[in-house]
């Protein structure tokens, strides 16, 4: 029985949620599993991910084969790089000590650059609402300006309108 990691789709048309699986490879897309392992939600930014580590881990030291894009979750979460590191333990050119260090360092860097990338993503928002909001500025003052030459042109009309029947009001008075 060849056991794959791999996604069950869930989630509405539009709106896809998967849930991370142990699975047979024979099995349907969205049908049996051995073992659920995690969720991935994609319509986030970053993609929301939560496994069982230790659960994973140990699927895939069993022999595990995990579908291609579960690889690349696996990686991301550094499921991978900790097998990696333990397959170096068997083999002997590392230290348990070792592997710890090497992945809780390379833990550190991978929260780093995440937490970078949310810290981008919000400055990017608030940047582009400051800029949204200051072309709404501008548009208004572009308008108001607009309607005050209107306002002005029709106030000053009815000024030179009522001087020229004033003038000719007292020629008609005069000539009677």
């Amino acid at each position: 029985m060849a056991v794959k990691i791999r996604l069950q789709r869930h989630g509405k048309k539009d709106a896809a949620f998967f849930h991370v699986v142990a699975a047979d490879g024979r099995a349907p897309r969205d049908g049996a599993f051995i073992e659920k392992l995690g969720t991935y939600n994609p319509n986030t930014n970053p993609a929301t991910i939560d496994l069982n580590f230790e659960a994973t881990l140990k699927w895939l030291q069993n022999g595990a084969e995990p579908t291609d894009t579960c690889k690349a979750i696996l990686s991301y979460k550094g499921i991978l790089m900790k097998k990696h590191l333990l397959d170096g333990v068997k083999k002997g050119a590392l230290t348990e000590a070792q592997v710890e260090e090497r992945f809780a360092k390379w833990l550190d860097s991978k929260a780093s650059k995440i937490n970078s990338k949310k810290d981008g993503l919000t400055t990017d928002a608030k940047t582009a609402v400051a800029a949204k909001f200051k072309a709404e500025t501008a548009a208004k003052d572009a308008k108001s300006a607009k309607i005050a030459a209107k306002v002005a042109v029709v106030e000053a009309a009815p000024a030179t309108e009522a001087e020229t029947p004033a003038t000719d009001a007292p020629a008609e008075n005069t000539e009677a």
